[in-house]
């Protein structure tokens, strides 16, 4: 797979699986969730919830300004990408990016009026999705990847 010895290519592979999977898992939580919620296991339960806001419904209300503030925050990252040499590092931008297209795909080209769509409720945080669990766990292998000294790819 010489395709994979860029770093570019790593991030741009991960960020297409993250953008599909979060938008299938979007798909069938508006198709089974819209007139209940399932529950899981204690607390968790999955239940559709459409967030106008960032994180923690921060910025609700505000869908068009969330939404150029996003796009900037992508652009500026895919511009960083650009430096990356390690797999881990590209990975964890990888996870980064398709999330934040993601939920970017649901503000442009659903028709939730600029909303979010979450599904996961835990009961203890607030609801969220794949996307979402995908940039947090994208900046915590950025970070582990920036203390360490990774395999580096050509």
């Amino acid at each position: 797979m010489r395709f994979l010895r860029s770093p570019q290519a790593i991030v741009a592979l991960v960020a297409a699986c993250v953008i599909v999977i979060d938008q299938v898992t979007k798909t069938l939580a508006e198709t089974n969730l819209a007139t209940h919620s399932i529950k899981i296991v204690g607390p968790l339960s999955l239940e559709l919830v459409y967030n106008s806001g960032v994180a923690f419904s921060i910025g609700s209300g505000n869908a068009p300004i969330v939404t150029i503030v996003e796009l900037l925050v992508i652009v500026g990252i895919i511009l960083y990408v650009r430096r990356i040499r390690s797999i881990g590092m590209a990975v964890g931008f990888g996870m980064v990016i398709g999330g934040a297209l993601g939920n970017l795909t649901d503000r442009l080209f659903r028709h939730n009026h600029g909303s979010v769509i979450d599904f996961i409720h835990s009961g203890f945080w607030p609801t969220f999705n794949l996307a979402d669990s995908a940039v947090v766990i994208g900046i915590i292998v950025i970070l582990f990847a920036s203390r360490s000294k990774g395999k580096r790819v050509a």
